[in-house]
Formats: structure tokens, sequence, C-alpha cells
């Protein structure tokens, strides 16, 4: 090797290397990051957190299992007109935050009940620091907002409604995060043979079918006040259950993602999460390597009164590992009506994300002293 050779190779080993219009020598040896993957059996050794529980009894076999399987869980209530009054559901969070403590946390509710009387907001605000001075942590909204809840003149009282300012200040003035139901799944509008996973829920209840009711907001009205809410109130710490309402669209839901950097979804559409894989794989993934920030694990399940617990136990139990096969692995995963699709195999620092890691950073912004 002549002496120009030796130069042109001493050269390309320290040349300086462009960042922005710099030239900088790195000093730091070149380190190759090895990905870290989990596999099924790594199940119950690995810390994880479901965002999206509803507890309908003061029965505890639920909690055990919670504990077995190694999860935190939320327990949200909602201010729903059917089954359990939100007060009745905020009696059994309290008893099991009481007896379970390090095991799950508590999102409290507002009724819209005098919703047009004076001091609504007032009297609302009063509710909502007692219930989280008790050890709530977040404040959900559901969609009677938007569908069912209506003025004195007989409108539909959107997400955006000003009346409602008083409430979502009052959240970001103590940095309490706000999870909301807003709208339905794009389904709801759809014609019964549009849908895609919704056939038999609105066939049976044509009451909630919009495409019936089109003298109802629209779903894009749901998404735009919700979109208002998010874009007047930038402080706020919001969570979008259910995939946030876009679960038929990625790019629909990353351009929220990008648009509002304090928001964050559920990820309780798995089925929809699984089509969207069936269809583009890579896609899919890519999706929740970008966003592995802003993506809680949740389901959605409710634990009502059981004459099996231990049955129900079963149920819950494999429904949270056939997730867990379908966010860890690259298994074959059938998808009952479509076809078969494999897991997304995500990096186990993706899983610590979106299983655990996020949950606690964003339930922990609320202000410790309203626990007091």
């Amino acid at each position: 090797m002549n002496i120009i050779s030796v130069l042109l190779v001493l050269t390309a080993l320290i040349a300086p290397y462009r960042a922005g219009n710099a030239f900088i020598i790195s000093t730091e040896p070149v380190k190759f990051k090895q990905e870290r993957y989990y596999s099924i059996e790594d199940f119950k050794s690995v810390k994880k957190f479901d965002t999206h529980i509803h507890i309908n009894t003061d029965e505890s076999t639920f909690i055990r299992l919670a504990q077995e399987d190694n999860f935190q869980f939320l327990d949200i209530v909602d201010d729903r007109p059917f089954g359990l009054p939100w007060t009745v559901q905020q009696k059994f969070a309290f008893l099991h935050l009481n007896d379970f403590p390090k095991q799950m946390e508590v999102a409290t509710t507002f009724s819209v009940k005098g919703f047009n009387n004076k001091g609504w907001a007032e009297n609302t605000i009063r509710d909502l620091k007692q219930s989280l001075s008790k050890g709530a942590r977040a404040v959900k909204i559901w969609k009677n907002i938007g569908m069912d809840l209506r003025d004195e003149k007989g409108k539909f009282v959107m997400l955006d409604d000003p009346r409602l300012a008083p409430i979502f200040k009052f959240l970001v003035q103590n940095g309490i995060p706000l999870i909301g139901h807003n709208g339905e799944p794009r389904d709801c509008w759809l014609p019964l043979d549009k849908m895609i996973f919704s056939k038999s829920y609105y066939g049976s209840h044509p009451e909630y079918h919009m495409y019936l009711h089109p003298e109802y907001p629209s779903y894009e009205d749901h998404i735009q006040a919700r979109d208002n809410l998010l874009a007047k109130y930038p402080d706020l710490k919001f969570v979008g259950a259910h995939l946030g309402s876009l679960e038929w669209s990625l790019d629909e839901l990353a351009k929220r993602l990008d648009r509002f950097p304090n928001m964050r979804v559920d990820l309780s559409r798995i089925t929809n999460l699984q089509l969207h894989t069936l269809n583009d794989r890579q896609k899919t993934r890519n999706f929740f390597i970008k966003y592995q920030d802003r993506l809680v694990y949740g389901t959605d399940k409710a634990i009502n009164p059981a004459n099996d617990a231990a049955a129900l136990s079963k149920t819950i139990h494999d429904a949270w590992l056939r997730d867990w096969i379908f966010f860890v692995t690259d298994d074959a995963i059938s998808l009952a009506g479509f076809g078969e699709l494999r897991g997304l195999k995500l990096p186990a620092d993706v899983i610590d994300k979106i299983y655990y890691k996020n949950a606690k950073d964003w339930l922990s912004a609320g202000t410790p002293h309203m626990r007091d």
C-alpha cells in the first residue's frame, strides 16, 4: 500500500461527520444497539398496567388475578345512563383502592344532571375536588356529552361547549388527566352492511345506531369538537379512549398525535389494530415504534358480579395473554372473518412503555395534595 492509500484510509477512519452545518469529530466509540424482545414466557414477569377497567362489584377475585398476572390497573367510573349509577361505581372503586392501594388507581367522573341549572359548573368542581381528595387520579368524560345531553333549547351539548370550560380549566390548573370517550367507532354512523366489527351490537341496539338518527351530531362533529377542545387547552393531559375514536385510520390518528403533544390514546380497540396489521404489518409496527411514548394499553373489561368468579378470571387472563402474544411475538394470529396475521413483535423497550411506563407517567401528573 503506498503512502497515498494509507492517508486515505486514516482520513476515512477519523473523518468528522456533519451535524447541521457544522463539522464535529466524534470521540465516542461506535455502539450498535441490540434490540431486546420478550416472549410468551415473560408474560407474568413483566410489570403491566391496564388503563381501562370497569369494576362493578365489591368482589375481589379480579384483583387477585391482576396480582398473579403482574398487572396494575385503572378503574374507570363513568356517567352512563344505564347500568350502575356513577356514584355506586365510585363506591366500589374507592373500596378496592383502600384495600389494594398498590394495585390500582381510580378515574372519577362527573354527572351532567342539572347541566342547565345555574351553578352546575361550581357544584361539579366541588364534587371533583372531593373525589380527587379520596384518591382519584384522573377524570373520565363520557359520550353522553354529544350524544345525549341537550341544553335548554334542545341543542346537543358538544365537548367544546363553552359551558364546560370551567371544568377543563380546573383540570389544566391542577394537572389532572382527562380520559375522553367521545363519540363512538365510525361504524356507528355506517349502515350495518358497511360495518367492520360492530354489526352485532348496533343490530341489537338500533337506538344507539347513529346511521338511523341523522338528526344527531355526525361522527365528524364529535371528532371536530374533541380537536377543538385540545386546541383550546394545549396543556390538558388528555387520553383518547378506544384509540381516540379514530380506530379506523392510523393516518388520522397520527395526525392528531402530531398536532396535540399532550394527547395519548389507549389501545382498547385491539381487533382494529389487528386488522391494520393484517392489511399492512410494517406500517402498523412503524406506527407503534414512532408513537411509543403516546400509547397506553387498555382493554375496557367490565368486572360484573359473577356466579363463577373463576371462569370470569380465566376469560380476562386469556384475553390479556392473547394481547401479549399479539404485541410481543410474530406468531400467527387468526382474526375471525378476516384471515391470519402475524404479531407485531415490538421491541421490549416499546412494550415497557405501552404496557407500563406511559400509564404511570400520565397518571402521576395529578397534584399529590389532592389525595391528602
